[in-house]
C-alpha cells in the first residue's frame, strides 16, 4: 500500500480507503472475500491491528460483513443498488438561535406509545439491564452513609468518578478524578460548559446539521450559532471552520466527533488532532458532546478529541443515557482547565446531582457486566441500523439519498427534490409516526427536505408496516418550488 504524499491519515484509514476504491469501481463485488488479515499484513507490510481497524471500520460503514471463522466479505446490497448518499451540508450564514417552538411541537406529539416513534431521540428502554439496575439502586440505598448527602456535593460521588476515570484510562488518556463533574445528564454537562466558555451575544460554531439541544442551548443563553459545513463521514469541515474562525472569532465549538446526531458520522483520529491543534492555536475552547461514543461497530472504540487535547482546552462531556440507565439522568463533564469553574456553575445551578442513583451506578460498574451489556447493546442497535437503512434502500422513491451511519442509531435521509419535511411530518402524525424534520438540526431552518430517522427500537412488523406508510407519504407528497430558508 503506498501513501499518497502528503496523506497524513493513519495507516488503517488509509489501507480502509484503498478497499472503499474497490468496492466503488466494481473490482470487490458484493460477497467477495476481503484478503485475510495475515494475507494483508504481509502483502501490505502492516500489522494485524492496522489491518483490523480497517476492516472494522469498512463494517462500521456497512461495505463489508464479518462471517464467523472465515473472514470479511463485501456486503450485499439491499434490494440491488443501494441509493446514493446526500449531497454535502452548505449553510447559507449565521445568526440567533430560533428552533424552541419547532422542537417542542414536534417531539411533544410523539409522546403516546401507539406512535412508532422513528422520531425519537432514544432507543427502546427494554435494551437496558433495568433489573439490575433497580436491584443495585436497592443495594446501595440501603448502605448509604447519610454523610453522603454533604460529601457528594459537586463535583459528585467519589466511587462513580473513579469508575469513569478507568474507561478513560482504558482508552489511554490520563483523566484525573478530580476533573470529572457529575451533572443532571449531559445537556447539563454541556449548558454548564457553555457558560463557563461565552456570554449572551457571543458566538458559537456548531455542525451543519447539529443536534438541536445544542441549538436550545445557545438560544436560551441568547447566543449566536454559527453553521459550518459538515462532511458526511468525517465530521465538520476543517478548512471552513478556520475561514469560520478568521472571520468571526468565535468563543467556543460545539462539536460531535464521534457518531454525529444526526449523521451518525465519525471524525477519524487524524482530523480529530488536527481539530484540537486548530483551536489551541487560537484559544478557542471544545465542547466536546459525546454521549454516542460507546455504540460503535465493531471492537475498537473511537477515541474522543480529548486523547489529543495538551492545554485543556477540551470540555468533554458525555452521559450513561444512551448506552446503560435511561431516565437516570447521569452525565458529567470533564472540562480540562475550565474543571474549577464547570463544578462551581454546577453548585449555582442545582447544587448536586441524585446521590442515591450515583451510588447505584456506581455499585453496578464495580460489580462487572458493564462490557458484556455493551456488547449486546450494540448488536442489536447495529441489527435495527441494518434493518432500517435496508427498508429506505428498498421502499423509498427515486430521488431519495441515504446515509448509513458509522455508529449510534439514527439514520440521515435526502427526500426528492421539493418534498417538505414538516409537511411529510404532519401527514406522518396523521398514520401515528413519528419523524424528525431536517429544520431541527439548522437555526437557519435549512434541511427542509431531509429527516432524521430512530433505529433504536428492535425491528419488527409494525415497524416494517411504519416504513411502507412513511415511502408511500414520500411518494405522494406534492412537491414544492425551491426556495431560500424561511426563518423557523
Amino acid at each position: 500500500m503506498r501513501d499518497r504524499p502528503g496523506d497524513t491519515a493513519p495507516k488503517f484509514e488509509l489501507l480502509a480507503r484503498e478497499m472503499e476504491q474497490q468496492i466503488a469501481a466494481g473490482v470487490l463485488r458484493p460477497g467477495d472475500r476481503l484478503p485475510s488479515v495475515r494475507q494483508a499484513c504481509a502483502s501490505r507490510g502492516l500489522s494485524p491491528s492496522t489491518v483490523f481497524k480497517a476492516y472494522y471500520l469498512l463494517e462500521s460503514r456497512g461495505l463489508v460483513r464479518a462471517a464467523s471463522r472465515s473472514g470479511y466479505f463485501v456486503a450485499a446490497r439491499p434490494g440491488g443498488a443501494r441509493l446514493p448518499e446526500p449531497r454535502a451540508s452548505e449553510p447559507s450564514g449565521s445568526g440567533p438561535v430560533q428552533v424552541n417552538d419547532l422542537i417542542y411541537a414536534c417531539l411533544g406529539s410523539a409522546r403516546a406509545r401507539d406512535v412508532v416513534p422513528f422520531g425519537s431521540a432514544f432507543p427502546s428502554p427494554t435494551l437496558y439491564p433495568l433489573e439490575r439496575l433497580r436491584r443495585a439502586l436497592i443495594s446501595s440505598t440501603r448502605r448509604l452513609d447519610p454523610w453522603s448527602t454533604v460529601e457528594d456535593l459537586p463535583p459528585g460521588n467519589l466511587p462513580l468518578k473513579r469508575e469513569i476515570a478507568k474507561r478513560y484510562l482504558r482508552q489511554g488518556m490520563q483523566v484525573p478524578v478530580d476533573e470529572i463533574v457529575l451533572t443532571h445528564g449531559a445537556m447539563e454537562a454541556l449548558t454548564l460548559c457553555l457558560h463557563a466558555v461565552a456570554r449572551p451575544g457571543d458566538a458559537v460554531v456548531v455542525e451543519s446539521p447539529t443536534f438541536y439541544i445544542a441549538l436550545q442551548a445557545l438560544q436560551r443563553l441568547g447566543m449566536q450559532a454559527i453553521e459550518v459545513p459538515t462532511d458526511m463521514h468525517e465530521g465538520i469541515d476543517l478548512g471552513r471552520l478556520a475561514e469560520v474562525i478568521e472571520r468571526h472569532r468565535p468563543k467556543a465549538c460545539w462539536l460531535m466527533t464521534n457518531f454525529q446526531n444526526p449523521l451518525g458520522s465519525l471524525m477519524p483520529e487524524a482530523k480529530k488532532r488536527d481539530l484540537v491543534d486548530l483551536l489551541a492555536r487560537h484559544d478557542i475552547p471544545l465542547i466536546e458532546d459525546d454521549v454516542y461514543a460507546e455504540l460503535y461497530a465493531g471492537n475498537v472504540a473511537p477515541l474522543p478529541a480529548k486523547a489529543f487535547d495538551r492545554r485543556g482546552l477540551v470540555l468533554h462531556c458525555s452521559s450513561f443515557s444512551k448506552c446503560l440507565a435511561p431516565g437516570y439522568r447521569v452525565g458529567w463533564a470533564a472540562p480540562g482547565r475550565l474543571t474549577r469553574e464547570v463544578e462551581r456553575l454546577k453548585l449555582m445551578t442545582s447544587l448536586s446531582g441524585s446521590i442515591p442513583v450515583q451510588a447505584a451506578l456506581a455499585e453496578y460498574l464495580q460489580e462487572g457486566g458493564y462490557d458484556r451489556h455493551l456488547r449486546g447493546l450494540r448488536a442489536s442497535l447495529q441489527a435495527q441500523r441494518d434493518s432500517l437503512f435496508d427498508a429506505v434502500n428498498r421502499l423509498f422513491p427515486a430521488g431519495t439519498r441515504v446515509l448509513r451511519p458509522a455508529g449510534g442509531y439514527f439514520v440521515w435521509v435526502e427526500l426528492p427534490a421539493g418534498v417538505d419535511a414538516m409537511a411529510l411530518h404532519r401527514a406522518a402524525m396523521a398514520e401515528r409516526i413519528s419523524l424528525a424534520p431536517g429544520p431541527m438540526f439548522s437555526a437557519l431552518g435549512e434541511f427542509r427536505h431531509h429527516i432524521r430517522l430512530t433505529c433504536g427500537q428492535r425491528w419488527d412488523e409494525t415497524r416494517e408496516r411504519a416504513m411502507h406508510t412513511l415511502a408511500r407519504l414520500v411518494d405522494e407528497a406534492p412537491r414544492v418550488q425551491a426556495s431560500a430558508a424561511a426563518p423557523i
